[in-house]
C-alpha cells in the first residue's frame, strides 16, 4: 500500500511539473520557439547521458544498435516528440496556453483512434461515443477560434503517434529520451551553431541567467520522466490515466487566470463537449477494468 501511495504521489509530480510548463517557457523569451527546442534537445541528452553514467547503465545500447527496428522505431519517436516539444513551446509563447490544454485534453482520445487504425483494436459502444462528442468538440471549437484548433490537433496527434511508438520499444524512459534526444542532437547543435555564426543567438547575448534557464530546459524535461516512470512501475494504468488529466486541467486555468486569454461562449461549449467525452471514455474504461477483473464463480464440487 506505501508503494502505491508513493507511486500516486510520483504520478502527481509528473503531471503537475508538466501543468507548470506554460510558467516556465516565457521566462526563455525573447528566444524563438526553435531556438528553446534546440536547447531543450542538447541539454536533455546531456541529463540523461549523466544518469546513465551514473548508473552504469550501458548494456542496453549494444542491443538496440544492433535492432535495426527498434533504433528506427526511437529515432522517429524523437521526430515526433519533437514536434510536439516546438509546438507547445511555441503555442504558449504566442498566448495559446488554453489551446496547448485542449490538445492533452484529446490525445488520450486521439491514442484510441490510432488504436483502431493502426493496431485494429474494437471499441466499445461508450468509446465510439466519446470519440463521437470528441469530434463534434472539434467542429464547436474550429467555428469558435473562427479556424480549425492546429495547435490542439498537432500536440495530440504527434504524442498519441509517439506514444504508439514508445508502446512497441524496448528500452527503459531514460534510454528511450537518450535516443530520442540523440536523433535530434545533431540538427539542434546545427542550428545554434547557425543563429551564433550570425549574432542571433540569445544563449550568448543575454546575460548568464538567461542561458542558465535555457540549460535548465534539460533537467525540466527530464525530471517529470523520471517521475512518471517511477509512478507507473508502481500503480494500476487506470490510475495513471486519471491523473494525467492534472496537467491540462492546470494548463487551462494558467491560460484563463494568469495570462487572461479570451473564452467566449462557443469555444466553452467545445470545451465543455471535449469534457464530457473525456468523463464518458474514463467511466466506461473503469467500468470495462472492472468487468474483466471480477472473478470468475469456481464450480461446486
Amino acid at each position: 500500500m506505501a508503494d502505491q501511495r508513493r507511486g500516486v504521489a510520483y504520478g502527481a509530480g509528473a503531471y503537475l511539473l508538466w501543468g507548470l510548463f506554460p510558467l516556465y517557457w516565457p521566462l526563455l523569451r525573447p528566444a524563438s520557439a526553435l531556438e528553446i527546442l534546440a536547447h531543450r534537445v542538447v541539454w536533455s541528452l546531456v541529463v540523461v547521458l549523466a544518469i546513465l553514467a551514473v548508473q552504469r547503465r550501458w548494456s542496453w545500447s549494444r542491443w538496440v544498435v544492433r535492432d535495426t527496428r527498434a533504433l528506427l522505431g526511437l529515432m522517429v519517436a524523437g521526430l515526433f516528440i519533437g514536434l510536439n516539444w516546438w509546438t507547445y513551446i511555441w503555442g504558449v509563447n504566442h498566448g495559446h496556453v488554453v489551446e496547448t490544454s485542449l490538445g492533452y485534453f484529446i490525445s488520450p482520445l486521439m491514442s484510441v483512434l490510432l488504436g483502431v487504425f493502426v493496431l485494429h483494436e474494437r471499441l466499445r459502444r461508450g468509446q465510439w461515443v466519446a470519440v463521437g462528442v470528441a469530434t463534434v468538440a472539434v467542429v464547436v471549437l474550429t467555428v469558435g477560434y473562427g479556424r480549425v484548433p492546429w495547435i490542439a490537433l498537432v500536440l495530440a496527434g504527434s504524442f498519441a503517434l509517439y506514444g504508439l511508438l514508445k508502446k512497441t520499444a524496448p528500452v527503459g524512459p531514460v534510454e528511450g529520451l537518450t535516443v530520442e534526444t540523440a536523433a535530434l542532437a545533431l540538427p539542434a547543435l546545427a542550428w545554434l551553431w547557425l543563429l551564433d555564426s550570425r549574432g542571433e543567438s540569445t544563449f550568448t547575448g543575454l546575460g548568464a541567467g538567461h542561458a542558465m534557464l535555457l540549460a535548465l530546459g534539460g533537467v525540466v524535461t527530464v525530471v517529470p520522466l523520471l517521475l512518471f516512470g517511477a509512478s507507473a512501475q508502481r500503480i494500476p494504468l487506470s490510475v495513471l490515466g486519471l491523473l494525467q488529466y492534472l496537467g491540462p486541467i492546470l494548463q487551462f486555468c494558467f491560460g484563463l487566470l494568469v495570462f487572461h486569454e479570451a473564452m467566449p461562449p462557443v469555444r466553452l461549449v467545445g470545451f465543455l463537449l471535449v469534457w464530457s467525452a473525456l468523463i464518458l471514455f474514463t467511466a466506461e474504461s473503469l467500468r470495462n477494468r472492472r468487468r474483466t477483473q471480477r472473478p470468475t464463480p469456481q464450480p461446486v464440487a
